[in-house]
């Protein structure tokens, strides 16, 4: 892949990581970091699913592609911010719950 490529490919991840992060309510607790690359990957597979359902490649703006890639960032920012709060509330709970 070329320089150009690997700009373009983290480009495309803020913008959907970004887009994930903002179709969720309340604040997510990931940082910028994470978001990209949850972005970037979210961007791959969503590709990958939308030409696997025919989808991909369309005239003008390939709405449903950006959909299934905009989805798929939502899902994976609420996972990560759900594995990184969830330990911590399971603890803080149990803790009060037991003294």
């Amino acid at each position: 892949m070329e320089i150009s490529g690997v700009i373009s490919a983290i480009v495309i991840g803020i913008v959907i990581g970004v887009l994930g992060r903002l179709a969720l309510p309340g604040r997510q607790r990931i940082g910028i970091l994470a978001t990209v690359v949850v972005g970037i990957v979210a961007a791959l597979l969503g590709s990958a699913i939308a030409a696997g359902i025919g989808v991909a490649d369309t005239k003008g703006i390939d709405w449903v592609e950006w959909l299934i890639q905009i989805g798929l960032a939502a899902l994976g920012v609420a996972l990560l911010d759900r594995g990184r709060t969830g330990g911590r509330s399971r603890r803080r709970s149990w803790g009060r719950a037991h003294r």
